[in-house]
């Protein structure tokens, strides 16, 4: 009983972040739509300018739990540029945790605030986050034949108007890389087997239209491509096979060790323009991240397993950078529940923030 007790509580670690971080997002939104609202009359650079602030804020908050709580170790390998740039993030993709990755990444450059992610169309129903990302800058899209081409550049061309800033994250490989569903691996090998690309086998096959359509909409705006690949230690098993890597609970519970991040970092004119050439430039980027991986899961010297090859850091988060925006939005929340109608504010922005933020991204992409 004492062991079950023991394991119960282990496995309730990530309730306390996970309360805290879906718990402040009503007061979030209220605080952001507020701002909305206040500068509906002025340039649409100012909007974004703070909106960016906000942002930068609660993904703070966000960091706090799963970087200083966890403990977790992020070892920076190649080319992590200290100033903020207008990028894409290019990266391999296997799990929900890749998402806060890029904002590891983005919290060294102080640029935070700018990170915007193009996600599946369906992520557009999360109440509340699903509405904010879209107005935060996010672009949803549809797969294969049902990607809008024309929306996702509209969305793109608006932020080059706005002058925003732009870290705009995208996982090339259209789903996650999942070892416990083998037929979506078997089916992206047979694809590129069949179009005479390599065959890869810690990544799936890349899918170029939405990294085309935004390298190409932005090439003059942007300063540089960040090509990211991702290893989470702990994720191969006593035989040696490759485990399903950590879950954002699992990941809170501490599961992982160590996180792994190589950076290179790409030239606009090192990358082709046209479409039918950029596809193949992007396939040859994930078969130096499968040779990455395979180094860092399959090197036969056990001593080079469990990392990227050349020099790496050891980047500790300070604090300072996510302990306030903790105590900030934790304690605005706190006041408003301790009030009747706070709590009442409380319970409709959940309920009408969800309802209209459903009908917002069902008329408005």
């Amino acid at each position: 009983m004492l062991l079950s007790l023991v394991l119960h509580t282990y496995s309730m670690r990530y309730v306390l972040p996970a309360a805290v971080m879906m718990g402040t997002a009503p007061t979030y939104v209220l605080a952001w739509g507020a701002w909305r609202l206040l500068s509906a009359v002025l340039p649409a650079r100012f909007y974004r300018e703070v909106d960016d602030r906000l942002y930068t804020i609660y993904q703070s908050m966000v960091l706090f739990f799963f970087e200083n709580y966890t403990g977790v170790q992020v070892i920076i390998y190649g080319d992590l540029p200290k100033n903020k740039e207008n990028v894409i993030y290019l990266s391999n993709h296997q799990c929900t945790v890749d998402w806060i990755i890029a904002d590891m990444l983005a919290i060294r450059q102080n640029a935070l605030g700018h990170v915007r992610y193009v996600l599946k169309d369906g992520l557009k129903w999360l109440p509340l986050y699903g509405w904010y990302f879209s107005q935060h800058g996010g672009v949803y899209v549809k797969r294969s034949a049902k990607f809008n081409e024309r929306e996702m550049r509209e969305k793109l061309r608006a932020q080059i108007k706005a002058e925003t800033p732009m870290y705009l994250v995208i996982f090339p490989e259209g789903t996650r890389y999942n070892p416990e569903i083998p037929k979506v691996i078997a089916d992206s090998q047979s694809f590129a087997e069949k179009e005479g690309l390599a065959i890869l086998k810690h990544v799936l096959t890349p899918r170029v239209k939405a990294t085309h359509v935004a390298i190409d909409t932005m090439k003059d705006y942007l300063d540089a491509v960040y090509d990211v690949t991702v290893a989470y230690e702990g994720t191969v098993d006593h035989k040696g096979q490759r485990k399903l890597a950590p879950s954002m609970t699992e990941f809170l519970c501490k599961e992982c060790p160590r996180v792994h991040i190589f950076i290179d970092r790409i030239e606009l004119k090192d990358i082709p323009e046209e479409q039918m050439y950029m596809r193949r430039w992007l396939h040859e980027r994930f078969e130096i991240k499968d040779k990455l991986l395979i180094e860092f899961y399959d090197a036969k010297d056990s001593k080079r397993r469990n990392k990227f090859p050349g020099k790496s850091v050891h980047s500790k988060l300070s604090l300072k950078k996510t302990l306030p925006s903790l105590l900030f939005l934790g304690g605005l929340t706190a006041s408003m529940l301790l009030t009747e109608s706070g709590r009442k504010l409380y319970v409709k922005t959940w309920i009408y923030g969800t309802l209209i933020g459903c009908l917002w991204v069902s008329i408005k992409p």
